[in-house]
């Protein structure tokens, strides 16, 4: 769940790092675990190895939809559809964007972020999603089911 772009979970889930219960860590998912929940969070629910609920994992940015047990389905559908509903060079484009801007100070990636929005702006992609957003219809992707 600490490299899932979209973490879904339902209510009743259980999580927990508990390899300190066996007398091991969590060494190889450590870096992604930390840099999701924090150091702080870390230290605690690795040292202590106890087991946490959906909505602590929620609250700590592990998971990002939390549905009934019997509603699991529906939520992954309900997100599928959004992404189905965005272009698919744009959300490659975020993907890598995320990565470059996080933890550095806005001014250290002026240059690009103004690189991308340009960059982006002239493809075919984009520009018929902002026709089709000045049009007040859907954009063709999401039509043929998806780009």
């Amino acid at each position: 769940m600490a490299v899932c772009d979209i973490a879904v979970a339902t209510a009743d889930t259980v999580f927990g790092f508990t390899e300190v219960k066996l007398g091991i860590v969590p060494a190889v998912i450590s870096p992604y675990v930390v840099a999701k929940m924090g150091t702080s969070a870390a230290r605690h629910l690795f040292l202590t190895g106890e087991r946490f609920s959906a909505q602590r994992a929620y609250e700590l940015g592990l998971v990002h939809v939390i549905a009934p047990p019997d509603g699991l389905d529906a939520a992954v559908v309900r997100i599928v559809h959004e992404l189905r509903t965005a272009g698919a060079q744009a959300i490659s484009a975020a993907k890598t964007l995320i990565a470059a801007v996080a933890h550095r100070h806005p001014s250290a990636v002026t240059e690009l972020t103004v690189d991308t929005i340009a960059d982006l702006r002239v493809t075919a992609e984009a520009q018929e999603g902002m026709r089709a957003f000045l049009d007040k219809r859907p954009a063709r992707w999401v039509e043929d089911g998806g780009s």
